[in-house]
């Protein structure tokens, strides 16, 4: 008697395959792993048709690839942000889709990494406004993420006074930054940095030139002060923007341990 063999019915790929695996969409994850952009930036740098640009940031947004927020400089643009964490976990289900032994395992902690190999400290400034929350946050953050072999430090265009919900939030994670002071950009102004990050819709649009050409990127975060009429009513904005400043310090550290910085943008503005 022959036996019988039954083929197996074949699944389609992962759905995060077949969105990435399209070349615009590839593209744009790319750009945006790099800084967050408007639409009219993509299309430049893509040299597509702005209807084109769209339609693909709405299918990875559907997927939630992708998020985005009305500039706080100019309403009528919108950044858009890369969800790393997301396209980790969609990547590492992919891989188990097509054989258990394919789940691909996180990397470890970037910090010990940075500590081995870096010879000398990386320089990052961040910039906002006020540098009263969102920069000072990112700064402390970044030290001590790094277990200070990043030097960190920040600014704002128009300095205010720190809040006082961006002492507390820092100290629930163990940081006082209770003594530190506000400083305006200029302070830095021919100071050498490997990156310059921007985490406001207005500075950006302000920010000088450094010497030698740092990386520059943009993270379009909202200003956590503007929340709520109150310290008490803007606080778990504040404990949104030091979460979300964590995710992405953790993505920028893993960048500083490349052996040139460059590695974190492709020199685009």
């Amino acid at each position: 008697m022959t036996e019988t063999v039954i083929e197996p019915e074949l699944d389609d790929p992962p759905r995060f395959l077949q969105l990435v695996a399209h070349p615009v969409r590839w593209r744009l994850l790319r750009e945006l792993v790099h800084s967050d952009r408007a639409v009219r930036e993509l299309t430049e740098l893509l040299d597509a048709r702005q209807n084109l640009v769209s339609y693909h940031l709405t299918q990875l947004g559907g997927a939630g690839l992708v998020r985005s927020r009305h500039s706080s400089a100019d309403r009528r643009d919108r950044y858009y942000t890369v969800d790393l964490v997301r396209c980790g976990q969609l990547l590492q289900v992919s891989g188990a889709s097509l054989h258990p032994a394919l789940r691909l395992v996180p990397a470890p902690p970037p910090v010990a990494t940075v500590r081995r190999r870096s010879r000398r400290h990386p320089r990052v400034l961040f910039l906002c406004t006020g540098n009263s929350a969102r920069s000072q946050m990112a700064e402390a953050l970044l030290v001590t993420m790094s277990d200070g072999r990043v030097d960190a430090a920040s600014a704002g265009s128009n300095p205010k006074p720190l809040h006082p919900n961006a002492v507390r939030v820092m100290a629930e994670r163990g940081v006082d930054i209770g003594a530190n002071r506000t400083k305006h950009l200029d302070e830095f102004a021919g100071q050498r940095f490997d990156a310059v990050i921007t985490l406001c819709d207005k500075v950006r649009e302000v920010c000088p030139e450094f010497p030698r050409h740092p990386t520059r990127a943009h993270w379009s975060i909202p200003d956590p002060a503007l929340a709520g009429p109150t310290e008490r009513a803007s606080y778990p904005a504040f404990q949104q923007t030091a979460h979300e400043l964590e995710i992405r310090i953790g993505f920028l550290l893993d960048v500083l341990d490349q052996p040139s910085t460059r590695r974190f943008s492709n020199a685009k503005r």
